[in-house]
């Protein structure tokens, strides 16, 4: 079931929100939890009802660790919690893609049954590592095995994101949280969810018609000019971008619908002059993930040994930053998908990163004037062009089909503009492929986030769940519950709906 679906907008959610505002205001706390608990299941089974066995035990499983761990804090049971969630992660996302290397390099025929891949796995699966690593830790107080199965399974977040940790997520499971809701809740989760709606449907779905027929060129071996390769690259940067962020604030919508405040997922990111404050703003809530939880142990850890003092600042310098940073975005590749094309995006952006903290080292003895309009521009094309370059290895199907394309950006198969955008089943003119990159580039620089434009109505809740260190500036397009406002959204949602497709998953569905 997706959120972008007739049976989603106008079955499932009102039938789940009238009942829960039934439960609630009869105060039947448990009872309002379990009904939390029932839709999360039916939406993550409508899929496919076998893997609800699936989620179920790894519920089972990591509350039963916890619940070890809280009486025996002892690291082993801590080890065991988490090597059984990496090996069904494993098993699902990764046992096909070692095998398939494994014959190639052992040169044998291992053939192992075509495995599909659930839904989510990866986020259900990292957010249930990080409780039971918090538990050991002790930041983990009393709660119900009720409240464990909703923090994991709460529907809007459990396709996609966000990777949500105990400290945000289950105080609002507590009984006073969850029955005392403000109304004033329903109205903001209603145009967050309609903005993320209409990012989805119209825009994100509107630029894949531009972006896929790259892609498929390029997966059939067709010779890419330099203008093709950047166009399509370029819609299909757009495309992510509003396929993610639409998802984020449909996300963010539906939890405050329930009068759950979900983490900040996704804020700005193409309006960064670096590559550090992109992955701030990308993927929030894995970037952090993936600090606490990985770059800084090893970074800590790696900085113990007395081997780099033979090589001086330089040597502690890469042993504190340059190995837990490749290290770091090896398992960011690696988690977004079983391909040597994902690992190489991460490593990628790995370098992308190095190669930040290098030119932020010499740039401390530079008389640069940081504030100009021109170094600005020029950080923000560099830290934007890079990103679309990287792009390519997240889209395409394979490593080959990658090269194609990026050698192609880099000029090496002529700058000839054909007529590649004509070749997809829609029929698209190159030059309304233009248009749509110039609106979205609009849009993605010049009007505000989600976040900020409802600001006055939840900047204070989003402060407070989230714990956020970005300032919400006040922005001219301020939204308001008002009337206007109102006949606004309604069009925005018309709009979407006429536009609906069945066939249109979300892009992150697939890790």
């Amino acid at each position: 079931m997706l959120f972008n679906s007739h049976i989603f907008v106008f079955l499932f959610l009102p039938v789940a929100l009238f009942c829960f505002h039934i439960l609630r205001r009869l105060k039947l706390y448990n009872l309002t939890i379990c009904w939390l608990i029932f839709v999360s299941l039916f939406f993550y089974g409508w899929w496919n009802p076998m893997y609800l066995f699936l989620i179920t035990g790894s519920i089972l499983f990591n509350f039963s660790i916890g619940h070890i761990l809280t009486k025996k804090n002892l690291r082993l049971i801590l080890i065991i919690g988490i090597l059984g969630n990496l090996f069904l992660l494993s098993y699902y996302k990764y046992a096909n893609f070692f095998t398939e290397n494994l014959n190639l390099i052992l040169n044998k025929n291992f053939i192992l049954e075509t495995i599909i891949l659930p839904l989510g796995i990866s986020f259900f699966t990292f957010q249930q590592i990080t409780y039971l690593v918090d538990t050991y830790n002790k930041r983990v107080q009393q709660h119900t095995f009720l409240q464990y199965f909703l923090f994991v399974s709460f529907f809007p977040q459990l396709i996609a994101g966000p990777i949500v940790q105990y400290k945000n997520m289950m105080p609002q499971f507590q009984n006073e949280n969850l029955i005392n809701y403000d109304n004033k809740n329903l109205v903001i989760g209603i145009t967050a969810f309609i903005i993320g709606l209409f990012k989805k449907v119209v825009i994100a779905d509107s630029l894949a018609n531009f972006a896929n027929p790259l892609f498929s060129a390029a997966n059939h071996t067709a010779e890419i000019t330099f203008f093709d390769a950047w166009a399509g690259s370029l819609s299909y940067t757009f495309q992510l971008y509003f396929d993610f962020s639409g998802y984020a604030d449909m996300a963010l919508g539906l939890g405050f619908m329930f009068g759950i405040i979900l983490p900040l997922n996704f804020l700005s990111p193409f309006k960064v002059t670096n590559i550090a404050e992109f992955w701030r703003r990308w993927h929030m809530t894995l970037s952090k993930l993936v600090r606490n939880y990985l770059y800084f142990p090893v970074s800590l850890n790696l900085a113990r040994f007395s081997v780099y003092r033979k090589f001086g600042s330089l040597g502690l310098y890469s042993f504190k930053v340059f190995i837990p940073t490749i290290f770091s975005f090896f398992c960011v590749g690696l988690w977004h998908g079983a391909g040597w094309n994902f690992i190489l995006f991460g490593l990628l952006h790995g370098f992308y990163l190095i190669a930040y903290n290098i030119w932020v080292l010499i740039k401390k003895n530079s008389i640069m004037d940081k504030k100009s309009i021109f170094t600005k521009i020029i950080a923000w094309t560099l830290t934007f062009m890079c990103v679309v370059f990287a792009f390519v290895l997240f889209r395409a199907n394979d490593t080959y089909s990658a090269f194609n394309i990026m050698t192609s950006m880099l000029g090496f198969n002529g700058l000839e503009f054909s007529d590649m955008f004509k070749i997809g089943e829609f029929g698209a003119e190159p030059i309304i492929g233009i248009i749509w990159i110039l609106i979205s580039l609009f849009i993605v620089l010049y009007l505000p986030n989600t976040q900020q434009f409802i600001l006055n109505e939840s900047k204070s809740i989003f402060n407070k769940e989230n714990r956020t260190e970005f300032k919400f500036d006040k922005q001219v397009i301020q939204w308001k519950p008002k009337i206007y406002w109102s006949i606004f959204f309604s069009l925005m949602f018309l709009i979407s709906v006429l536009m609906f497709s069945e066939n249109n998953e979300f892009l992150y569905f697939q890790f």
